[in-house]
């Protein structure tokens, strides 16, 4: 196997961290029974924290980011997969724990591969990444407890986010009536373009919450956790039920009691990290029929694998919105 490029993130014994671009080699390469070429990865918030050092989101050194991976088989020892075949992968600890997509080859387990939809092309999965994939598993989780847009109104938090966009393509599609929260308001009508009915301040979530407040939606989807998530659950209609999958305001969450108690309102979690086969592919076939591609292709920007460094930085700042894909070859 000849030499090939990676973006790797260090640290030396003083725990200084560094990031650069390199040349490794397939000694270098993880364990594992597929080997892949990849040809497209994204940037995503944990790969900026894994640049930045902004939070210890890495759990081996050194590590290459790149949590989204669109690659072509080289070689399997798996048999559901030979070679030539086009695949995807999402979390797993890849990027943290895991040599990531930040690299022209990689090595990983079978098990957390599922072959490409037909529909979908490997630029495509990039640009839906983990932050598509976490959006339709919230999606899906809003269905399965049995709410339909009849019932009220969504609200999604972080809307000019990765998770956040595509939050909003995807229930625009379900028929839902969606409020977005940004601190980006210049952002409005790009945001209302993607699916929101509604875009409000999102320092009116921001600040302590009240146990109970004036109800405003039946369900939503948070990416920002803390305050926001708390003031979210108190504006709750009873009996709703909000999903959470992001922390980009802090893994607190200063709340009470009463929305649960007094209102029934449920809180629902999204583990889109180490989810069943079964069920990622369902997710990822439900993508590839209900994204609207046009709005994907809009919201989303290409960087080299190089650049991949400096988006990351900006994404841990908050600078980014939408997608950034990482074109690896």
């Amino acid at each position: 196997m000849n030499p090939f490029k990676a973006v790797v993130v260090e640290r030396d014994e003083e725990k200084r961290q560094s990031v650069s671009l390199r040349t490794l080699t397939e000694a270098d390469l993880m364990e594992g029974d597929v080997t892949l070429r990849v040809s497209h990865s994204s940037v995503n918030y944990k790969d900026g924290l894994a640049v930045t050092g902004k939070l210890p989101v890495v759990r081996r050194w050194p590590m290459v980011p790149g949590v989204d991976v669109s690659a072509e088989v080289i070689s399997s020892a798996d048999p559901l997969f030979k070679p030539g075949d086009q695949v995807i992968l999402n979390g797993w600890g890849v990027g943290e724990a895991h040599l990531g997509g930040w690299s022209e080859i990689m090595r990983v387990k079978g098990d957390w591969l599922i072959k490409r939809p037909a529909e979908l092309s490997a630029y495509d999965c990039a640009a839906i990444g983990t932050a598509g994939y976490t959006a339709m598993l919230s999606l899906m989780a809003i269905e399965s407890y049995g709410l339909k847009p009849a019932d009220g109104a969504a609200v999604v938090t972080g809307a000019a986010g990765g998770v956040g966009s595509i939050s909003l393509m995807l229930l625009k599609n379900a028929g839902w009536h969606v409020i977005a929260t940004t601190g980006k308001l210049s952002e409005a009508d790009h945001l209302r373009h993607l699916g929101a009915e509604e875009v409000i301040d999102r320092a009116e979530l921001s600040g302590p919450a009240k146990p109970l407040a004036k109800e405003r939606w039946v369900t939503g989807i948070d990416n920002v956790g803390s305050h926001t998530l708390a003031n979210v659950l108190s504006m709750t209609k009873g009996e709703g039920a909000i999903v959470a999958c992001g922390n980009a305001q802090g893994m607190d969450l200063p709340s009470s009691v009463a929305p649960f108690i007094l209102r029934g309102v449920a809180l629902i979690g999204i583990n889109s990290v180490t989810v069943p086969r079964a069920k990622r592919e369902i997710a990822w076939a439900r993508l590839a029929k209900e994204i609207d591609l046009a709005k994907l292709h809009l919201n989303t920007r290409k960087v080299s694998l190089d650049g991949a460094i400096e988006a990351g930085r900006a994404i841990a700042e908050g600078k980014i919105k939408g997608r950034v894909v990482v074109e690896v070859q």
